[in-house]
């Protein structure tokens, strides 16, 4: 994992406090538990002992990836970037379906960060790509597996 990519100040935080919460209460917690297993004897046999040190393991896995992942961040805060009505990355747009009027709010961010079902749509789905570099009042056109579905860009927030 070499290269930098983008990540909003939210999914950034985001990761610090997962980070900070593993380091200071979970990483603790497990060494504590894996001292009493210890203490119980034979370690060959000794279940808590070895569903700890599995546990610690995932743990020291997940806050290595964390620390990865945030040391080959570009933390983007597209509050401080001049608002063009252009859809760039971290920009919150309204798009509504230009056949149902159907109207839905999208946030573009980094791949860890998304989650259609709140609202926050990968830089690299087929929607984001579609809307990046447009701009309010645009059309665009989105492959979908039900076909193509077109979109106009109702308006772009930097929030």
């Amino acid at each position: 994992m070499t290269s930098k990519f983008p990540m909003t100040v939210q999914g950034a935080r985001a990761l610090e406090e997962e980070l900070a919460h593993l380091t200071k209460v979970v990483r603790p917690k497990l060494s504590k538990e894996i001292g009493t297993a210890r203490e119980l004897g034979d370690l060959k046999e000794n279940a808590e002992y070895h569903a700890a040190r599995e546990q610690q393991g995932m743990v020291e896995a997940r806050i290595r990836d964390i620390e990865g992942r945030l040391q080959h961040a570009i933390v983007i805060d597209v509050t401080t970037i001049a608002h063009t009505g252009k859809v760039i990355f971290g920009t919150t747009v309204d798009i509504a379906n230009c056949e149902t009027d159907e109207q839905v709010t999208y946030q573009i961010v980094g791949d860890d960060e998304a989650d259609v079902k709140i609202g926050k749509l990968s830089v690299s789905s087929p929607i984001a790509r579609a809307l990046v570099g447009k701009e309010e009042g645009d059309v665009v056109t989105v492959k979908t597996p039900s076909g193509l579905i077109e979109y106009e860009i109702v308006q772009v927030r930097h929030i």
